[in-house]
């Protein structure tokens, strides 16, 4: 089974058991419907030139792994949907 970070949006889902195409047992994890606390937007940032969402968020968010959170706090299914955005909504920082 795998260990997510505490920080990770999936730390707190708890997964069932399911089966993959070959009819073995695996452990499935649910979607995770709402966004965890913490991802409300607090400000608006705007981007510099080359900066990447991982920079972004070692920056404000203190973790370079936390570009998920952005994405979130800018309604957005995929980092790349964020490639031409100039200004971000920033999420408040984890603890």
């Amino acid at each position: 089974m795998a260990r997510f970070d505490r920080k990770s949006r999936y730390a707190h889902l708890t997964p069932t058991l399911g089966r993959d195409p070959l009819g073995r047992e695996v452990a499935v994890l649910p979607t995770p419907i709402e966004p965890p606390a913490g991802t409300t937007p607090v400000a608006r940032i705007r981007r510099g030139e080359g900066q990447r969402l991982d920079h972004l968020a070692a920056a404000y968010l203190r973790d370079p792994t936390g570009f998920w959170r952005l994405c979130e706090a800018n309604d957005a299914m995929l980092p790349d949907a964020l490639a031409e955005v100039d200004e971000l909504d920033l999420p408040e920082p984890s603890r």
